[in-house]
C-alpha cells in the first residue's frame, strides 16, 4: 500500500521528452520521467534566454547577461538571484530550498548548486549546474 501511494502521489511530475533528444532502443523518442525530467526541465530553463522561445518571449532565465561579467560577490548574488526568479516562475514541481554560487576564478566558471524538493515528496535534492563567465582559459595568463 505505501508503495502504490508513493506512484499515486508522484503523478504531477509527469514525462517529456528526454534532453537532449535520444532515440531509445525500439527506435521511437526517449522520455524521460521523474526526477530526471524536473532536472531536464531545471537545464532547460537555465539555458534559455529571455525572449529565445516565440511564443514564450519569458521563459528562461538571465543567466546570459551574466557572460563575461567580473567574477565578484555582485556576479554570484546576481547569479543567485536569477536562478531563483527562473525555477520558481518556471517551475513549479519543486519548492527551491537554496541556490549557491561556488565560483572557480581559474576556470572562469561558477558551479550553481540548487537544492530542492520535489513537492509531496520528503526527499531533498541537488543539482550542480556549472555557468561559464568566460571562455576557458582566458583567466590564465601566460608570462
Amino acid at each position: 500500500m505505501p508503495e502504490e501511494y508513493y506512484y499515486q502521489q508522484n503523478n504531477y511530475i509527469g514525462s517529456g521528452l528526454a534532453f537532449p533528444l535520444q532515440i531509445n532502443v525500439q527506435g521511437g523518442i526517449q522520455l524521460s520521467s521523474n526526477t530526471p525530467n524536473i532536472e531536464e526541465s531545471i537545464i532547460i530553463i537555465l539555458r534559455t534566454d529571455l525572449g529565445e522561445r516565440v511564443y514564450r518571449p519569458n521563459f528562461g532565465s538571465r543567466l546570459s547577461e551574466l557572460v563575461f561579467e567580473p567574477m565578484n560577490v555582485q556576479t554570484l548574488l546576481l547569479i543567485r538571484l536569477y536562478v531563483e526568479e527562473a525555477l520558481e516562475m518556471w517551475e513549479p514541481r519543486i519548492t527551491l530550498k537554496e541556490v549557491r554560487a561556488d565560483p572557480d576564478p581559474i576556470r572562469g566558471k561558477v558551479d550553481i548548486i540548487i537544492e530542492y524538493q520535489p513537492k509531496d515528496s520528503p526527499d531533498i535534492r541537488s543539482l550542480v549546474y556549472p555557468f561559464y563567465l568566460s571562455p576557458v582559459g582566458e583567466n590564465i595568463r601566460e608570462f
